[in-house]
């Protein structure tokens, strides 16, 4: 086994292994430094234009790709230094264990009738207007990120770095990043933020499947045969009619194996968005905050063992 292949599946065990003891870094976050010149470099290159978000999205991509890819050529030549260099960047890019802390907090705000607190602390988790919602919807809105989010922070940086190594990594959560920042379907960003949407839906299309199967079985291996039949329902018939490709696929696995049911009417900046019905059973419930936040976590395990196997293969092939 080439070393940099071996080094590469072992830092990204210790890189999700780090994101689960520790979390996010609290100060100087990579990605928090990534936003803030992603937010200066749009002053010079905005446009109200689909052109200028592709040239926004292909320079911020393309130099942190640049940075990953020297990364990994300066490091191939020690095991040692390969594997610590891609587990700090594992370690920066996934959110598993800051995801589901936050869900946590949320859950003890309902748990203690303090719907105020629990709204402000939403804020931290979805873009949607909470001023109105009461605890079945904030617990909703709550799982439905604990769902979406596990796909995006934690099974899709993983599998790409288990294709690409730390050039993956970085790119990838660039992409997903931006399509944070300016892919919505506002006024200023409809057009400009069009590129890293698609190419964020684009990313995600493979790992939000991963996800969706890893949830499955994980309750096939508990013998939960009603779960799975529930997912499976519930990915076929209703993830299609959500907005989002991706998160429709993952926030269904997630309303099947749980037993509840996501989506409905969401209002963003006063504008309404219908984003279907996933799922069969009642509308979660502060205490299922916590099942999904151990879903989460399930998802994420089974996610690194993929990625580990893609790692070593993709190696195997390239000798």
């Amino acid at each position: 086994m080439t070393g940099d292949v071996g080094s590469r599946a072992i830092g990204l065990a210790v890189g999700f292994a780090a994101d689960r003891l520790l979390g996010d870094p609290r100060r100087w976050h990579p990605v928090a430094g990534f936003g803030a010149a992603a937010a200066a470099a749009e002053m010079r290159t905005y446009a109200a234009g689909r052109a200028a978000g592709v040239r926004h999205v292909a320079l911020l991509v393309g130099s942190t790709a640049a940075l990953g890819l020297v990364a990994e050529r300066a490091t191939r030549r020690s095991p040692l230094a390969h594997a610590l260099a891609t587990a700090a960047a594992t370690w920066a890019v996934l959110g598993g264990r800051s995801l589901v802390r936050e869900g946590a907090a949320l859950s003890e705000h309902l748990a203690a009738d303090d719907l105020a607190a629990a709204r402000a602390r939403l804020r931290n988790l979805v873009g949607r207007d909470a001023t109105r919602l009461d605890e079945r919807g904030i617990a909703r809105a709550c799982v439905e990120s604990l769902a979406e989010n596990t796909s995006d922070a934690v099974v899709a940086p993983l599998l790409w770095g288990g294709a690409l190594g730390i050039p993956g990594l970085l790119a990838y959560r660039a992409i997903n990043t931006l399509d944070a920042m300016v892919g919505h379907r506002t006024t200023r960003y409809r057009e400009f933020g069009w590129a890293a949407a698609r190419l964020d839906d684009l990313v995600n299309w493979v790992p939000a499947r991963v996800a969706a199967g890893a949830a499955l079985t994980g309750a096939a291996v508990d013998g939960d045969s009603l779960a799975v039949s529930r997912a499976r329902d519930a990915i076929s018939h209703d993830a299609p009619a959500h907005p989002s490709p991706n998160g429709g696929v993952v926030e269904a696995a997630f309303a099947g194996v749980l037993g509840v049911t996501l989506g409905g009417t969401n209002v963003y900046e006063g504008r309404a968005e219908d984003r279907g019905t996933l799922g069969t059973g009642p509308s979660p419930a502060a205490y299922d905050i916590a099942r999904a936040g151990r879903l989460s976590e399930r998802v994420g395990l089974g996610a690194l063992v993929v990625a580990i196997g893609i790692a070593l293969a993709t190696g195997r092939r390239v000798r």
